[in-house]
């Protein structure tokens, strides 16, 4: 359901504004703004300090001269093993470059230059390869997606037809690789991911791809979602225990989307209790040679990596991620960061964000704020509407959550049935939480919430309880939203079925089939997830499982038959492409079981048409039973694990 809004684009290359049609995001609307790039452009003509000695430094770049010859472009770039990834780096940090300067100088030679390297790679690069692909696509490409932004709405004399072949590019061959994410990894190839996906949805004029991208910020199963990477409200990170480098590229790459997501009017910064505020202190504190920080020792959600204290691995390494962060908090929202002004301030000017192109660097003249300026920093969005919302089930309720807008006290709350509506309103809120105890339970509801005077949030939906009706769960948590359920699982899994894993079912009848399709990723790289016929201490179980193999990061996985029965029956089916890719769940899968009288099968699929049957077995007629889907996470941690059943 997408709004249409009238709004106005300032072009700073002629000095007037347009009028046109835009699908709720203000424009430019990334990393900068009109009113940001306007704000440099000012400071730098006026030599105002600290912004024109960050522009000193950013002008004296290679990647900032209209002269810089590009690398590329290729057909194929990849990452481990290495095709053309320092080619693209390069061209991604002069397109960007080029674009800002085009934006502050007014000369056409540095659009010109940053249009020639934008369309050159939208025009030939087809594919992106290698066990790395993730972080390839997810550190350049944010680069060049932020150049076509600023050439595309500062009137730079980039074609529409350029631009449409653009959009195409970044939907194609861009998004594909980013769109699950990385659950398999350390937090920061989620957080590479996750503001590529942003500033595509922003560029692109998708308002789900954009949503997508704030609802796993805020609520994603890998470690990169905020509370899952910034752990704790001390702000230790998911990566401290590993390097600093890393921590630091981390809470870098969220609060690049913190800032795009702040240019559409929402305060992703303030979620969670300003908890990327927490992270950034805590990383800059023990960066700057404090080691007074309190550390809990930790099993990330993969369960691959586990550390018992930070790491002095490139400790005390800056990286150039500081000067946003310090002017959000501080000059925008008046609040105390001392360590994080502290490493801005011994990093100030801000050079680039190095290695490669993992952040956008530069942020003395990209971010400095005057506080007396504050009101115009291009905080003002008139299109904007809330977004990240999530449902869970708890008590008697359900329980409603969002990003609010800032600058906006008051939410408005709507309730369908359909998600095309109609919606009625069912309350308000204050703050951004809201609970609805009048729901009936296992009726599929979808909300939306806006603010008094903005246009609707996309809605979310849930089951009121968390399941459907005639649906249990035992062993965790599981939830269904009318198309996907959702499970939050622990415990173990093996041929003895040990308590403490989630069990997900319904009564099972004669005759019965349940079909699950089984989505990419779980978090944990350990999971068991399956379907279960269950009666009393009897089972039957058809469960894709990680085998172990000599490297870790690469299980063998396959469909196998565990059960308990008085009769053994074994059966299995090793998975491959497209389903596992470098030992990842990266494709879907489907698994079918059937019940005809006592006769048990069990299918596995790789498209949910063609199937091939595992193994047969025996079940008891009359013996009252329950089928369903088990999942653990065989890990000192707990797994999430999504699937449909069609």
């Amino acid at each position: 359901m997408k709004q249409l809004f009238l709004i106005v684009v300032c072009t700073l290359g002629l000095g007037h504004c347009v009028m046109g049609q835009s699908p709720v995001f203000a424009h430019p609307g990334l990393l900068h703004s009109a009113a940001d790039l306007q704000r440099m452009k000012a400071a730098v003509a006026a030599r105002r300090s600290p912004i024109y000695e960050g522009y000193k430094v950013f002008e004296n770049s290679p990647f900032s001269k209209w002269a810089y010859q590009p690398k590329g472009p290729l057909a194929m770039v990849g990452r481990n093993p290495t095709v053309g990834q320092t080619d693209y780096d390069s061209d991604a940090n002069a397109a960007y470059q080029n674009a800002v300067m085009w934006a502050m100088t007014g000369d056409q030679r540095y659009a010109q230059t940053a249009i020639r390297i934008v369309d050159a790679w939208s025009n030939t690069l087809q594919s992106i390869t290698g066990k790395d692909a993730i972080l390839m696509a997810g550190l350049g490409p944010f680069k060049m997606v932020n150049a076509a932004e600023i050439l595309r709405y500062t009137n730079a004399g980039w074609s529409t037809a350029a631009v449409t072949r653009t959009e195409q590019h970044f939907l194609k061959v861009i998004y594909p690789v980013l769109a699950e994410f990385a659950p398999f990894a350390n937090g920061n190839w989620d957080d590479a991911a996750l503001k590529t996906v942003m500033a595509i949805g922003i560029f692109c004029n998708d308002r789900e791809i954009f949503e997508k991208a704030v609802r796993y910020y805020v609520d994603g199963w890998g470690n990169g979602s905020l509370t899952h990477y910034i752990i704790n409200d001390y702000g230790q990170v998911q990566e401290t225990g590993r390097d600093q480098a890393h921590t630091q590229l981390g809470i870098g790459m969220l609060a690049e989307c913190c800032e795009m997501a702040w240019h559409q009017g929402l305060d992703l910064y303030g979620y969670a209790d300003n908890r990327l505020l927490k992270g950034f202190e805590y990383t800059a504190k023990y960066n700057l040679g404090d080691n007074d920080i309190a550390y809990t020792p930790m099993l990330d959600r993969t369960g691959k990596y586990a550390h018992s204290k930070p790491s002095e691995l490139a400790r005390g390494n800056l990286r150039a991620v500081y000067e946003q962060v310090y002017n959000h908090y501080v000059h925008r929202r008046g609040l105390a960061a001392p360590f994080t002004q502290a490493a801005a301030d011994k990093l100030r000017p801000e050079g680039p964000g190095l290695p490669g192109a993992d952040h956008p660097g530069y942020g003395t003249l990209f971010f400095s704020i005057d506080p007396v300026q504050v009101g115009n920093s291009g905080d003002v969005n008139a299109t904007a509407i809330p977004a990240g919302l999530v449902l869970a089930a708890v008590p008697s309720a359900s329980r409603l959550t969002w990003v609010g807008l800032h600058g906006v006290a008051s939410y408005v709350i709507k309730r369908a049935t359909q998600r095309k509506g109609p919606y009625v309103t069912i309350g308000t809120s204050e703050n951004t939480t809201f609970y609805d105890s009048t729901a009936k339970k296992g009726t599929i509801y979808y909300y939306t919430v806006s603010g008094v005077q903005t246009a609707p949030s996309l809605p979310v939906a849930m089951a009121a309880g968390g399941l459907p009706l005639q649906w249990q769960n035992t062993g965790g948590t599981a939830q269904y939203d009318g198309s996907t359920f959702k499970v939050e699982a622990g415990g173990t899994f093996t041929d003895t079925a040990a308590a403490g894993f989630n069990y997900t079912y319904r009564p099972l009848a004669k005759r019965d089939e349940l079909v699950m399709q089984v989505l990419p990723q779980p978090s944990s790289q350990f999971t068991t997830v399956g379907i279960m016929i269950r009666a009393d201490t009897s089972f039957a179980a058809f469960m894709l499982y990680p085998g172990k193999t000599k490297e870790i990061e690469a299980p063998g996985w396959k469909l196998q038959l565990f059960q308990r029965l008085p009769v053994p029956v074994t059966g299995q089916q090793l998975l491959q492409a497209p389903a596992v890719t470098y030992g990842r769940l990266t494709g879907t899968y489907w698994i079918k079981v059937t019940r005809a009288g006592t006769t048990i099968r069990g299918f596995g699929s790789y498209d949910g048409i063609t199937w091939n049957q595992i193994a047969s077995l025996q079940w008891p007629a009359g013996k009252p039973s329950q089928i369903g889907v088990a999942a653990a996470s065989n890990i000192d941690n707990t797994t999430t694990v999504r699937f449909r059943l069609p």
